[in-house]
């Protein structure tokens, strides 16, 4: 990766990092599928008619967001709601980025070179020990929930670079058309009509500043920059930055919520920064031996149109 693509990958680690507090902060009294149907509605509106659509098929977007957007958040969201804490859950979902190399490997056949699976498997153990860290005090309902977003987000990173997505902005606004009206529907599934009104009238300046930021930062921003380094790069050199979320989303949490890191959970944390190093640099050998141009554009797949 070029030092570029290495700032803009910190840039959203940390902006998805803060996203765990902002979530459970505006989701307050507002059920957390009718939460995540407006937070899309902000994605789409008005970005939908200023940005075009990404060079992929119809297929392709779907797919991204059925997984990367739908799936991935449906599930953090219910996480959170049944009592999962923000710092633990930023942890947790870094599970993707095992899940991601390993499905990477399997469907696209990008090899990790040896370095960079020792450096996933140091920030692995970075995951373990902060989870240890904790105490055993982590709710199961939550945790599975957690997990199942992880392995969501995981098969759309998989999908987002099979395809060469470079417009990661485009691909990211094009693909949300999936999230609202399924996510809606199954708020009233859920939650009922009466539950759906209520949350409607809970939603107060709070949940808009929350709505403003998931949207804006963490979906426009954030996911834009993300796509468009897979893009670019493969995949077992940018998801380990992602590993960087977890020590962003702990330290929010203990200064905004009082959510006090033990000494396993810093211990963890530091683990986690040493295997995203080692993982870059595994990445770079490779590219440098290859005598690949790290700044250029991959081949661009194009699913047909549908």
């Amino acid at each position: 990766m070029s030092r570029r693509d290495c700032l803009l990958a910190a840039l959203v680690a940390l902006v998805w990092g803060l996203n765990f507090v902002v979530i459970d902060w505006g989701m307050r009294g507002v059920p957390p599928l009718l939460f995540l149907a407006l937070r899309f509605c902000a994605v789409l509106v008005p970005a939908i008619w200023l940005v075009p659509r990404p060079t992929v098929g119809w297929r392709v977007v779907l797919a991204v967001g059925a997984f990367m957007s739908l799936g991935q958040f449906a599930f953090l969201y219910l996480a959170l709601d049944v009592g999962l804490s923000p710092g633990l859950a930023s942890l947790v979902l870094q599970a993707q980025v095992i899940l991601t190399i390993l499905l990477a490997a399997g469907v696209l056949r990008e090899r990790p070179t040896t370095a960079q699976a020792v450096g996933v498997g140091v920030g692995a153990a970075g995951l373990l020990v902060v989870a240890l860290g904790r105490g055993g005090s982590v709710p199961l309902l939550g945790l599975g929930l957690c997990l199942l977003a992880a392995l969501s987000w995981a098969i759309g990173n998989v999908v987002a670079r099979s395809a060469g997505a470079v417009g990661g902005l485009s691909l990211t606004v094009w693909s949300a058309l999936v999230v609202p009206v399924p996510a809606l529907l199954l708020s009233l599934l859920v939650d009922g009509p009466a539950g759906v009104v209520a949350g409607l009238g809970a939603f107060g300046w709070e949940a808009g500043l929350s709505t403003l930021y998931t949207a804006g930062l963490a979906s426009l921003l954030g996911y834009g920059l993300f796509n468009g380094l897979l893009g670019r790069n493969p995949s077992a050199q940018v998801v380990p930055w992602i590993l960087l979320v977890p020590v962003v989303g702990m330290t929010t949490a203990w200064l905004l919520l009082g959510e006090v890191p033990t000494r396993g959970e810093l211990g963890g944390g530091l683990l986690l920064v040493v295997g995203v190093l080692v993982a870059l640099r595994g990445g770079a050998r490779r590219v440098r031996r290859r005598g690949a141009v790290v700044d250029g554009p991959p081949p661009v797949v194009t699913a047909p149109h549908s």
